[in-house]
């Protein structure tokens, strides 16, 4: 008798199924494209019924532009969707993706609104990708302005091709950001004035993966890009040895040259160790601190992940060899000191024999001082003994250590 009861119990507080979730959000769904006089999208309704007929969730939805639409079809629209993700406060996805549309003020709009509504009702969304989207000046400032007060953790706007004013509008949203960690930017026309402006977007906030490829940011905007990190891994290398062995009492050799000029950059440290947030020893911690722990990213000027490929990156830019020499260097202490970055791309760029052999010996420094194995990617157009040592260099061991047996006393 207990066990009845308990069972029905259970039944009466059983919570609504995956499966009626979706059956209502597709129901909803149609009726708004009914509404806005706009087309079901084929992607969108395929990926719910895939999801309905195996009872999962549905994590990622997918606007995609038909490759051909029939003359007198509808157009699809992002609002229904939108729409349909409000009325039925889907709280369960997490990816948001719109490939090959033109959108509109009012579809940005609605969607800037999703991504703000962080501080009222929580945004589910952490991924937004817009991939060969077009959007005028007005749409991209206002995702810019949604950026800052969003909770998304990547952001993917490979294929749009912006004017130096128009990415101004999504930088602006990035600055001092706290949550993003993922930025792509792949073929959208930067150019080398848009360097700099990466680089203290880097420096400023949680960014820890950055896609640049076929872009043409040159060895002038490379520079402006990674001088900041090279100086902030060079000043942290420096500082453990200095810990490690005497001081010899010369400056590390980067620095030595800022420090002739003022450079920001031990203003950064000191802000990007004021972020970190360490866990009190005691027992007790309150929820709301907890939570902010663990949304918030320590920012910093350092990355994890940097993929250059394919950017113009050689010795013939305005400067010649004279900037390819420079960027040599920032390469090599980068890849010599920084314990965080893992993996460098700069495939697709004509770096030269010099350049390629400073970049081994860097690897071999960084093997010798026990930093963690860095993937690096370069061009093949280099001596065949120069490559094969860059790629065995940046290669993970195959070997695996067996754990001793603790010995039986």
């Amino acid at each position: 008798m207990p066990r009845e009861k308990q069972g029905k119990r259970k039944t009466k507080g059983a919570p609504q199924s995956i499966v009626s979730i979706l059956q209502k959000f597709l129901k909803t769904y149609e009726k708004r494209c009914v509404q806005t006089q706009t087309s079901v999208c084929p992607a969108i309704k395929r990926d719910l019924k895939a999801s309905i007929n195996h009872e999962r969730i549905l994590r990622k939805f997918v606007l995609v532009r038909p490759d051909d639409s029939p003359p007198g079809i509808l157009p699809i629209s992002l609002e229904p969707l939108l729409m349909t993700v409000r009325d039925e406060c889907y709280m369960l996805g997490r990816e948001i993706c719109i490939w090959g549309f033109q959108l509109s003020n009012p579809e940005i709009a609605r969607l800037a609104l999703l991504l703000e509504s962080k501080g009222h009702t929580r945004c589910p969304f952490t991924t937004l990708e817009l991939i060969d989207c077009k959007m005028d000046p007005w749409s991209l400032g206002r995702l810019g302005q949604a950026l800052h007060l969003s909770s998304l953790h990547v952001l993917v706007l490979d294929y749009c091709r912006f004017t130096h004013e128009e990415i101004e509008s999504i930088f602006s949203g990035l600055e001092n950001n706290q949550r993003l960690q993922s930025l792509s930017l792949r073929y959208c026309g930067l150019g080398p004035q848009n360097g700099p402006r990466l680089g203290s977007i880097v420096c400023h906030s949680a960014i820890r993966e950055l896609h640049l490829g076929g872009n043409y940011l040159q060895c002038s905007g490379a520079l402006g890009l990674l001088r900041p990190l090279a100086e902030y891994a060079e000043m942290q290398g420096k500082d453990q040895l200095a810990i490690s062995s005497p001081d010899t009492g010369n400056p590390p050799p980067l620095l030595q040259a800022r420090q002739r000029g003022s450079s920001p950059l031990n203003q950064i440290a000191e802000s990007s160790r004021a972020v970190t947030v360490k866990p009190t020893s005691g027992k007790k911690r309150k929820k709301g601190i907890k939570k902010k722990i663990k949304d918030l990213i320590e920012t910093g000027p350092w990355l994890v992940k940097l993929y250059l490929a394919d950017n113009g990156i050689d010795g013939k830019g305005k400067e010649g060899e004279n900037d390819l020499l420079e960027l040599t260097q920032i390469l090599t202490c980068l890849i010599k000191y920084s314990v965080h970055l893992k993996e460098i791309d700069l495939g697709n760029n004509v770096l030269g024999e010099k350049a390629a052999v400073d970049l081994l010996e860097a690897l071999r420094a960084r093997k010798t001082g026990k930093l963690p194995v860095l993937k690096i990617t370069v061009t093949p157009q280099i001596s065949s003994d120069t490559f094969r040592s860059i790629w065995k260099n940046s290669k993970k061991s195959s070997i695996t250590h067996k754990k001793k047996k603790k010995a039986k006393n």
